[in-house]
């Protein structure tokens, strides 16, 4: 039997694979044909979903928390996780892609295009709603200004 802690791993991992983030990453970051490794989304993933929940983002704890979550990561991902797939060396190189302004944003309008939806709202009448905070002000014919209080 084989026992590991998941937290809010399968939350995080889902919601992101659910949003494409995997599958966008990979579509502006292509492997290297001769990259037989993880993917560079799942990798992406994998590690965002470490740093959310643990708040720790140094990539030399990758290794450790891969081993420790060896089983729940292959069974959420659907792909054979290992510890060589975030090596120091490896996580770099993503950072390298990820800094790639052009590469950002092209991964970044992929996200909002899956993931925000703008509905068009008649705009026929507009109602303002007045807010509740008062405040002590002078009214001129410039508008209102602030009164201070003076200091003694």
């Amino acid at each position: 039997m084989i026992t590991e802690r998941a937290d809010d791993i399968p939350f995080l991992t889902g919601m992101m694979m659910r949003m494409g983030l995997h599958e966008i990453i990979d579509r502006h970051i292509r492997r290297h044909p001769l990259q037989r490794s993880l993917s560079w989304g799942l990798t992406a993933l994998i590690w965002l979903a470490y740093i959310l929940s643990e708040g720790d983002q140094r990539k030399v704890a990758m290794r450790d928390y891969i081993k420790g979550m060896k089983h729940t990561l292959n069974h959420l991902t659907g792909h054979e996780i290992k510890e060589e797939h975030f090596t120091d060396d490896r996580l770099t190189i993503l950072l390298r892609y990820l800094n790639d302004k052009e590469v950002w944003e092209k991964i970044e309008n992929d996200l909002s295009g899956r993931t925000v939806t703008v509905y068009e709202m008649p705009a026929e009448t507009v109602r303002c709603d007045p807010t509740t905070v008062s405040g002590h002000r002078e009214v001129t014919e410039k508008g209102a200004v602030s009164v201070r209080k003076k200091q003694r």
